[in-house]
């Protein structure tokens, strides 16, 4: 039976779970890093969901490959985890500001969305985050690898 790109294997499952769980614990690292303001709601669970997402599509693909790969397969799928969730994050805080009305069109809104991450990114430059990021995105990237050789 010949493999096609959105079949289920043990490397998409277990690389979904890694990088699910990497968003779920950076979602805590952020927290503190935030205004004491800031409402958070949905955030662990919007990244989780988007971890779960990148790693299934962004590095399940790709598993398979060689550790070197796998590797570099682990920092692909924490920067599109990143990329996503600026870019959730960045989305709710726009409909939330267009509810109050604080846009003049539907362009400002879009350039809001990116007004936003920018303002977010201010307050994520933190070391422990960072490595946190990067590290745990090799250590995915390293398991996924590993799935994918054991149990093909």
């Amino acid at each position: 039976m010949p493999r096609t790109r959105t079949m289920p294997t043990a490397a998409r499952l277990v690389a979904a779970l890694t990088l699910g769980a990497l968003g779920w614990f950076c979602s805590d690292l952020v927290r503190p890093l935030m205004p004491p303001h800031t409402a958070f709601g949905w955030f662990n669970y919007v990244n989780l969901a988007l971890g779960l997402l990148c790693g299934w599509f962004v590095m399940g693909s790709r598993a398979g490959r060689g550790y070197v790969e796998g590797f570099a397969n682990g920092l692909t799928g924490v920067l599109a985890l990143v990329f996503w969730a600026f870019f959730a994050q960045s989305f709710n805080l726009m409909l939330k500001q267009a509810l109050d009305k604080d846009f003049k069109g539907p362009f400002e809104a879009i350039v809001g969305i990116f007004k936003n991450a920018l303002d977010y990114g201010q307050y994520l430059g933190d070391v422990t985050l960072i490595g946190s990021l990067l590290g745990g995105g090799i250590v995915c990237g390293l398991i996924t690898e590993f799935a994918a050789r054991r149990w093909t």
